[in-house]
C-alpha cells in the first residue's frame, strides 16, 4: 500500500498516559518496516478553505488561536499543544490525498491509507471532542465532491466508537452515505439504529450498534447483508474507510472481539465490493489504542492488498448480533434485494449474486 504520513503528526503531544499518543504512529511504522511493498507519501496539509467546507469558520478560528496560545485541555479528553493545529491540518491533508489517489485509480498495492493524527471522526461542525479537532474523513469526502470529480461518496466507519461528527456533518445530505459499525453505549453514546438521516439525507445514514462481545461473525454479517448492499445501491464514486482498530479483541478500551484476521476479512470484502461497483477505495486512520493490535491491524490491511488471503473461520452469528442486523433490514436497509433471481440458459431459476453481495 501507499501510506500517507508526515512527521508533524508526531508533534501533537497529548501528554503522558494519554491513549491517543504519538507512539501509535511509531508502532505502526515499526511494524510496517518489516513488510514488503510499503511506500510513504508526504502529502500537503489541508488548506483552511477545505476545513471551512465542513467546519464552522468561527470554530476553526477558535481552535487555531487555542493552539497558537499554547493549547491545553479543550475538554477532559481532548488535549492540544501549539503544534496540534499544524498536525491537524496535516492529518486532514493526508486524508484528502487518500481520496484523490483513490479517485485517480490507485488500487491493489497502490491503495492509499492516510496515517494521520489527531484522529477526526468525533469532531462535529463547530466543536472538538473525543481526541479530534478536524474531521479528516469529512474533509476528504467534501474535497472529493468539490474538486475531485465525485458525485457521491460513501464512508464506512469501523472504529469501535460511533463517528458522531461525520454523521452530523452529512446527516441531511444525499451525496454522502455514512455507515458505522460500533459498540452500543460506548462513547459518545450516539449512533442508534433509528438514526438514518433527515431531509435530503434520509436513508443515507446506516448505524450498526452491536452489543459488547460481537466480533468477526457479526461484523461480516453486517457487511455482507446490509452495509455492502446498501453502499452498492448508493453507487458511490469513492468509498472511504474510517479505519479505527479499537474493536480488536485485545484493545484496552473496548469490549468487542474482532480478530486481526477479521480486519483482513473486512478489508477483502470492501476491496471486492469496490471492484464490483467501480468505486475508488481509501483508508483514513482513526482510533486503536493497543499499540500491538493497532499496528497488526494496519499491517493486515496492507497485506490483503499485497496478496494475503485472511483466514475465514466457521462461525455462527450471535443472537444479539443477528437481532441488530435483522432490525436494520426492517428499517429498510438495503433498499433492494441483494440477490437477483435470474434464469440460466436451461430456463431454470438460478441465484446470481450481484454487486451487492459477497
Amino acid at each position: 500500500m501507499r501510506f500517507g504520513y508526515r512527521d508533524i503528526c508526531l508533534e501533537h503531544d497529548t501528554g503522558a498516559r494519554h491513549p491517543e499518543s504519538p507512539d501509535r504512529l511509531r508502532a505502526i511504522k515499526r511494524t510496517l518496516s518489516k513488510c514488503h511493498n510499503v511506500e510513504y507519501v508526504a502529502a500537503d496539509a489541508a488548506g483552511e478553505g477545505a476545513v471551512f467546507a465542513v467546519h464552522d469558520a468561527d470554530y476553526v478560528e477558535e481552535i487555531r488561536e487555542f493552539c497558537a496560545d499554547g493549547g491545553g485541555h479543550w475538554d477532559a479528553d481532548t488535549v492540544a499543544v501549539e503544534e496540534t493545529w499544524d498536525a491537524a491540518l496535516a492529518a486532514a491533508g493526508l486524508a484528502q490525498w487518500a481520496a484523490e489517489a483513490a479517485l485517480d485509480g490507485a488500487d491493489g498495492r497502490q491503495t492509499p491509507f492516510a496515517l494521520g493524527r489527531p484522529p477526526g471522526h468525533h469532531a462535529v461542525e463547530d466543536d472538538a471532542m473525543g481526541f479530534c479537532f478536524i474531521n479528516n474523513v469529512a474533509v476528504a469526502a467534501q474535497h472529493a465532491l468539490d474538486v475531485g470529480g465525485a458525485d457521491r461518496v460513501a464512508i464506512l466507519d469501523w472504529d469501535v466508537h460511533h463517528g458522531n461528527g461525520t454523521q452530523d456533518i452529512f446527516y441531511d445530505r444525499g451525496d454522502v452515505f455514512y455507515a458505522s459499525i460500533h459498540e452500543e453505549g460506548l462513547y459518545p453514546g450516539t449512533g442508534a439504529l433509528g438514526e438514518t438521516g433527515e431531509d435530503g439525507g434520509e436513508m443515507t445514514t446506516l448505524n450498526v450498534p452491536f452489543p459488547p462481545g460481537c466480533g468477526d461473525a457479526e461484523y461480516m454479517a453486517a457487511l455482507e447483508e446490509v452495509i455492502g448492499p446498501s453502499i452498492a445501491d448508493f453507487d458511490p464514486d469513492l468509498l472511504l474507510v474510517s479505519a479505527g482498530f479499537d474493536a480488536h479483541e485485545h484493545d484496552p478500551i473496548s469490549r468487542m472481539v474482532v480478530t486481526t484476521d477479521g480486519y483482513g476479512l473486512q478489508t477483502a470484502y470492501l476491496r471486492d465490493l469496490c471492484d464490483r461497483i467501480d468505486a475508488g477505495l481509501g483508508f483514513v486512520l482513526e482510533g486503536g489504542y493497543g499499540l500491538e493490535t493497532l499496528s497488526d491491524g494496519v499491517k493486515m490491511v496492507h497485506e490483503v492488498f499485497d496478496g494475503h488471503e485472511p483466514h475465514a473461520h466457521d462461525w455462527t452469528v450471535d443472537d444479539s448480533g443477528r437481532s441488530v442486523v435483522d432490525n436494520l433490514k426492517d428499517e429498510g436497509f438495503p433498499s433492494t434485494d441483494p440477490v437477483d433471481h435470474v434464469e440460466d440458459e436451461d430456463g431454470d431459476e438460478d441465484d446470481d449474486v450481484d454487486s451487492d453481495d459477497s
